[in-house]
C-alpha cells in the first residue's frame, strides 16, 4: 500500500501499466517493484521448480525480482515504472530462439577521470566531495536512480521535498549529495559495475552498463565504496514472495512511500530492525512482532551501553525513542528468538519463531506462529568485495567470519591505485564509512595533487572514526551476532537455482570438500546473484565438515566478470569499442 512520507509529496498523476494482462496503477518515480507491491502483486518470477519468487534484497543484488518488461528481462527493484509498460512474470529460463535478435552494440563511452568512485553511499559521497573540492576530476558511478546508498536512501526524484519536514537521516543525506555535486563531482546514475580489469600496460579499466549505454572508465585512481548486502537466513519458506530483507522494506518505505504489507513481522539481529519496525508503524502497518536473535540487554550490558552513549549520544537517544514507540504500540519484542520457518500457498502467510539456547538449538516448547502478509529479515550484512578481489586486493577473515579487505583508515589496499572504503571492505556502519571517505578523499588529493585539504577536516574525521569504532564495538557486544540457523535438509540453500541443503550435505558426506566442485555438482552459485547468498552458507557447511578453504583469505566463489548480470550487447560494446589504445602508437590491447 502507498503511504505518506514526512516532507515528501507525490508529484504528477498516476498512470497505467499492465502485469500479466491486469491493469495496475503506478506513480511517477516509482520502481516497478514498488508499483507491483502497492497492487499486492508479490510473485514476480518462476523458479526452476515452478515455485513463485518475489523481491528479496531490493537493491539489485539477488536477481529474484526479475520480470519481463516490454519483452526484456529486468530487475523490478531497479527499473522505473513507465506508462503503458507490458510486464509479465519472468520464466525460470529464457531460451534464445531462432528469431531472437540481439541489439546492435553501440560504442562504449570512454571516461578518463582522475578518480572513479564506485558507489554513491555515505563513503563514496564523502570521498568524492573532498577530492572534487580540491580540484580533481571525480566521476561517481552508482546503480540506483538516486544517490545516498542504503543508509541515506532518498525519496524518488518525482517527490516534492520539503527539507524542513524531512527526517534527519534523509536531510543529512540530501545535504551530502548537494555538497558533493556542488564541489564538482560528476554522478552517473543507473550504472552497474560489472568488470574491473587492467590492460597490458597496467591501466585500470572499469566496465559499467546501464540503459544509457556502456561506459569504460580508465581512472588514475579507483575508490571502491560498494557497501554491503544482507546475510541469508535459509529456513524453509524464506524464498516465498512477501519475504524480503529489512533493507528492501526500508527502500520501499523511504524511497517510494510504499509499505511491504499490512501485517508485517520483522526479525533478525541488530538495531536496523528496530528502525524498520518503527518506520513500518509510522507508515500505518501492524508490526505483529519484532524478533531479535540476541538476548535481551541486561545489567551486564550497562558498561557497553554507557560506552555507546558517550561515543554517540544522539544515536543512542534515537534508538531509545524508537524502542519506546514500539512499546507504546504494544509490539511484541521477542529477544533470544529466531525465525524457524515461513509458510504459505504462494506467498508468506504464517511465520514460526522460537527461542534459542546458547548453542543455537531451539528450546523445546518455545515455538510461536504469527499470521502475516510480509516478513522482513535482517540478520546482518556481508561486504560487496568482488571488484576489490578481482583486482587482487588482499583480503582476510574478520572476527565474525566475513571477508575484510586489508586496508588502512584511508582505504589504501595492497594495490597502489585502488582504495576501498566503507562497508564494502569490512563492516562498520555509515558513520565509520563517512570518516573513511573523508580520509580517503584527502589521500587522493595527496597522491594526485590539488588544493590541500583542511587539517581541521581531516582531524575531525580521525576523531569520528575513533569514537564510532568504540560505539560499534560496544553495540555488537550487546547485539552479539548470530550464526546461520540449524539448517533443515529441505531448506533451500541456493535461492537462484533452488538447491536444497540436502544436496550439498550429501556431497559433503561423500567426502567432497571444495566449494567450486560443489558449485559444479549442484549449480549452487550459478544464478543471478553470483553466489552472494549461498557461498556463505556452503562455506559454513564446509567448515562444519572440517574443510579448510584454500586460500583462506579468498573465500567464496571466484570473483569473475560479469559481477552482475549484464546484457550481451553492452559486453560486446565494451569489448569492441572500449579497447585501450597505446597513446604512442596505434597498437590496441
Amino acid at each position: 500500500m502507498r503511504i505518506t512520507l514526512p516532507g515528501a509529496e507525490r508529484r504528477g498523476s498516476p498512470f497505467a501499466l499492465t502485469f500479466d494482462g491486469e491493469t495496475i496503477e503506478a506513480w511517477p518515480g516509482e520502481s516497478v517493484a514498488a508499483a507491483l507491491t502497492s497492487a499486492g502483486k508479490r510473485a514476480l518470477r518462476e523458479a526452476s521448480t515452478g515455485a513463485p519468487r518475489g523481491m528479496w534484497c531490493g537493491m539489485g543484488v539477488c536477481g529474484e525480482c526479475r520480470v519481463e518488461v516490454d519483452g526484456q528481462v529486468r530487475l523490478a527493484c531497479m527499473t522505473p515504472a513507465q506508462p503503458d509498460q507490458q510486464i509479465k512474470q519472468a520464466p525460470a529460463r529464457v531460451v534464445a530462439g531462432e528469431k531472437t535478435i540481439m541489439p546492435a552494440p553501440g560504442a562504449a563511452t570512454v571516461e578518463t577521470p582522475d578518480v572513479l568512485v564506485v558507489g554513491a553511499g555515505p563513503a563514496g559521497l564523502s570521498a568524492a566531495r573532498i577530492a572534487a573540492a580540491a580540484g580533481l576530476d571525480v566521476l561517481i558511478a552508482d546503480e540506483r536512480a538516486m544517490a545516498g546508498g542504503q543508509y541515506f536512501k532518498q525519496p524518488a526524484s518525482a517527490f516534492a521535498i520539503d527539507p524542513e519536514r524531512s527526517d534527519r537521516q534523509t536531510a543529512e543525506g540530501r545535504a551530502l549529495i548537494g555538497q558533493t555535486l556542488a564541489a564538482g563531482a560528476r554522478l552517473l546514475h543507473g550504472r552497474t559495475t560489472w568488470a574491473a580489469t587492467r590492460d597490458e600496460a597496467g591501466q585500470l579499466s572499469i566496465s559499467l552498463s546501464g540503459d544509457a549505454g556502456a561506459v569504460v572508465v580508465r581512472p588514475k585512481r579507483l575508490v571502491l565504496a560498494m557497501g554491503a548486502y544482507e546475510r541469508p537466513w535459509p529456513v524453509p519458506g524464506w524464498t516465498l514472495p512477501g519475504v524480503m530483507t529489512a533493507g528492501a522494506a526500508q527502500t520501499l518505505l523511504r524511497a517510494y512511500a510504499t509499505a511491504p504489507g499490512r501485517r508485517v513481522l520483522v526479525a533478525g539481529n541488530g538495531p536496523l530492525n528496530i528502525q524498520v519496525a518503527r518506520e513500518l508503524l509510522r507508515a500505518g502497518c501492524e508490526v505483529v512482532a519484532l524478533v531479535e536473535a540476541a538476548a535481551a540487554p541486561g545489567p551486564a550490558s550497562a558498561v557497553d551501553a554507557l560506552r555507546m552513549a558517550k561515543a554517540a549520544p544522539r544515536l543512542v537517544m534515537d534508538g531509545a525513542a524508537m524502542l519506546a514507540a514500539l512499546r507504546r504500540a504494544k509490539v511484541p519484542m521477542l529477544y533470544g528468538h529466531v525465525v524457524t520457518g515461513i509458510t504459505g500457498a504462494d506467498k508468506a502467510e504464517s511465520v514460526s519463531v522460537a527461542r534459542t539456547a546458547a548453542d543455537g538449538t531451539i528450546v523445546p516448547g518455545s515455538k510461536r506462529s504469527f499470521a502475516v502478509d510480509a516478513v522482513c529479515l535482517g540478520y546482518g550484512f556481508l561486504p560487496q568485495a568482488e571488484a576489490a578481489r578481482a583486482l587482487g586486493c588482499a583480503t582476510e577473515s574478520s572476527a565474525d567470519g566475513t571477508i575484510r579487505v586489508v586496508r588502512d583508515d584511508a582505504g589504501h589496499t595492497t594495490i597502489e591505485d585502488v582504495q576501498v572504503i566503507g562497508d564494502g571492505g569490512g563492516l562498520g556502519g555509515a558513520r565509520i564509512a563517512m570518516a573513511q571517505g573523508v580520509l580517503g578523499g584527502a589521500a587522493l588529493v595527496e597522491a594526485l595533487g590539488g588544493r590541500p585539504v583542511a587539517a581541521a577536516e581531516r582531524a575531525k574525521a580521525v576523531r569520528e572514526l575513533g569514537r564510532h569504532r568504540v560505539f560499534q564495538d560496544a553495540l555488537w557486544r550487546i547485539y552479539a551476532p548470530v550464526g546461520l540457523p540449524n539448517l533443515r535438509p529441505d531448506a533451500l540453500l541456493c535461492r537462484c537455482e533452488s538447491v536444497p541443503v540436502s544436496a550439498v550435505d550429501s556431497l559433503l558426506s561423500a567426502g567432497l570438500r571444495d566449494i567450486s566442485a560443489i558449485k559444479r555438482a549442484t549449480r549452487a552459485g550459478m544464478g543471478a546473484c553470483g553466489g552472494r547468498y549461498c557461498a556463505a552458507v556452503i562455506e559454513a557447511r564446509l567448515k562444519a565438515a572440517g574443510a579448510v578453504n584454500a586460500p583462506p583469505a579468498l573465500p567464496g566463489f571466484a570473483p569473475r566478470a560479469p559481477f552482475k548480470p549484464t546484457t550481451i550487447d553492452q559486453i560486446v560494446a565494451t569489448a569492441t569499442n572500449g579497447r585501450i589504445k597505446n597513446e604512442s602508437s596505434s597498437e590496441e590491447h
